[in-house]
């Protein structure tokens, strides 16, 4: 029985991850933020699965869909944003999981979202500072300063690294966070039965 409920979890993981791929192509630009910052609803199925696997199947979720994006559409960091990805996504993931597991009800599962979108927005801030921006700078051979233009361009606030995080990335992942948790919190009750189906 542990046998073939653990393949049917790796079978979920898989398809989950997967899903998620699909879901990175349907990019949404938003107003505040230059053309690079656009969100997408692939942490929905991880989300989904991490709530009725756990918090580890969550972090595989994520390594699915981050391994299997990069064989499909390649990078343009080398490699250095699709890590960026994974942690931010799994800063999200997991402290949601961590939460909800320990009392699966609707207050958990909200708690462990609000959670998770607050860590990924301040640690998103972080690693675009400090990671993902210079990687593009260096990947596209363009100065810092003409991401920030770019910035600047679309969000007239823009005029250092600092406001650009505060007034791009930041409102960027709070409302990616928001949008997904909304989603999530509205099908998960109605899927999970199906994940959690034991044969």
């Amino acid at each position: 029985m542990k046998t073939k409920l653990r393949a049917r979890e790796i079978t979920i993981i898989g398809m989950l991850g997967a899903i998620a791929v699909v879901l990175m192509l349907f990019e949404i630009p938003l107003p505040f933020a230059p053309s690079f910052y656009e969100i997408d609803f692939s942490e929905v199925p991880v989300l989904v699965g991490c709530f009725a696997l756990g918090p580890v199947a969550g972090v595989l979720i994520e390594l699915v869909k981050i391994v299997l994006n990069f064989l499909i559409n390649g990078t343009a960091t080398a490699g250095v944003g699709e890590l960026a990805n994974f942690v931010i996504g799994c800063s999200f993931c997991v402290p949601a999981g961590l939460i909800y597991r320990r009392k699966k009800t609707k207050k958990a599962a909200i708690v462990g979202l609000v959670s998770g979108t607050l860590i990924m927005a301040f640690l998103g801030c972080f690693i675009n500072a400090y990671i993902m921006l210079p990687a593009y700078a260096k990947a596209f051979k363009l100065p810092i300063d003409t991401l920030i233009a770019m910035g600047s361009e679309v969000n007239a606030g823009i005029t250092d690294l600092f406001s650009f995080v505060v007034m791009a990335v930041l409102p960027f992942n709070l409302l990616k966070g928001v949008l997904v948790s909304i989603i999530v919190l509205l099908i998960y009750k109605k899927i999970s039965p199906i994940l959690k189906k034991q044969y």
